[in-house]
């Protein structure tokens, strides 16, 4: 995937997506030990960056494509983003999700017009009823991060956050199914000067730190972690982009996170969900590697159920 590929992707997803402000916080500068950039996706329409990978996916189907619709599997944000994305194009979306999700995500995607199939919640039965729909309604299945579209729709987010700042020396992002750390990583490769990529993961559900050492994709056993939006698995799509253009992946405990999203809510004093604060938690965590840099931190979603806040 090349930088033109990148630049084609942003000119066309600019009028269904926010160019999203980004945050400087003093005090969390000085506890960090270097100069943080937060670019706030959780102001992202629906909520999340992948509101970009979405539009940009359904964008790149045909005519003919666009009218049967799209279906995805997703138990979170990235059922939003297809809804309200294809909502905004004029296409039909079938979410499947699992019964298990909330409430509360299970009503934006219907508010966002999406058709809801609700299944066990098992990859198995995600998988069996996505393919039904595919089967009997001629859908086009879009997959939350490993696919090239939407890896590229992702990669948007750093590309705007080095427009502003074009001298990053690093970029860190959440790691769950690769979407968002792939297309970062192309994006600081292609606009950044020199740029490193960084991921930040829960040792709970490290798959991405054990890819990365295995050189094979890897499976988690357990998904024990407060990060929901993390415990997805890489792709074929993606992986071989993160093997090539991330430097490392960082990881972190349950109370780094929690810590460091109680951090981003004190003193940026915006809403931020679990997932979002693996990032902050990682350059918190590793503060000799990040001593004196400028750090570009990409705050992935704010998409949180207030009534179970950690703190």
């Amino acid at each position: 995937m090349n930088k033109q590929l990148l630049i084609d992707c942003h000119e066309r997803i600019k009028p269904f997506i926010h160019n999203t402000p980004v945050l400087t916080s003093r005090l969390i500068n000085e506890i960090a030990g270097a100069d943080l950039y937060f670019k706030c996706e959780n102001f992202q329409r629906m909520g999340a960056f992948k509101m970009r990978g979405a539009a940009n996916a359904i964008m790149q189907l045909t005519d003919e494509q666009k009218q049967n619709g799209v279906v995805t599997h997703s138990s979170g944000n990235f059922a939003q983003a297809l809804s309200l994305s294809a909502q905004s194009l004029g296409v039909k979306a079938y979410i499947v999700m699992p019964n298990s999700a909330p409430k509360v995500k299970k009503e934006a995607v219907k508010g966002y017009g999406g058709i809801l199939i609700e299944c066990e919640s098992t990859l198995e039965a995600r998988e069996r009823e996505s393919d039904r729909i595919v089967k009997e309604h001629g859908a086009t299945f879009i997959h939350p991060s490993n696919d090239d579209h939407v890896i590229l729709g992702q990669g948007t987010a750093c590309k705007e956050l080095l427009e502003l700042q074009p001298n990053l020396d690093y970029v860190v992002t959440p790691v769950g199914g690769g979407g968002l750390i792939a297309g970062t990583a192309l994006a600081a490769h292609y606009f950044g000067n020199h740029c490193k990529t960084i991921g930040g993961e829960p040792f709970e559900v490290d798959d991405a730190y054990r890819s990365l050492q295995s050189g094979k994709i890897e499976t988690n056993t357990t998904t024990n972690t407060i990060a929901d939006g993390l415990k997805t698995q890489l792709g074929d799509r993606n992986f071989p982009i993160i093997q090539k253009y991330v430097n490392e992946i960082v990881r972190v405990t349950e109370e780094e996170i929690i810590a460091a999203m109680r951090l981003i809510w004190e003193r940026l004093k915006i809403v931020c969900e679990p997932s979002s604060a693996v990032a902050l938690a990682a350059v918190l965590k590793k503060k000799d590697k990040f001593q004196d840099k400028k750090v570009g931190i990409i705050i992935s979603g704010g998409n949180v159920d207030l009534s179970h806040l950690p703190f």
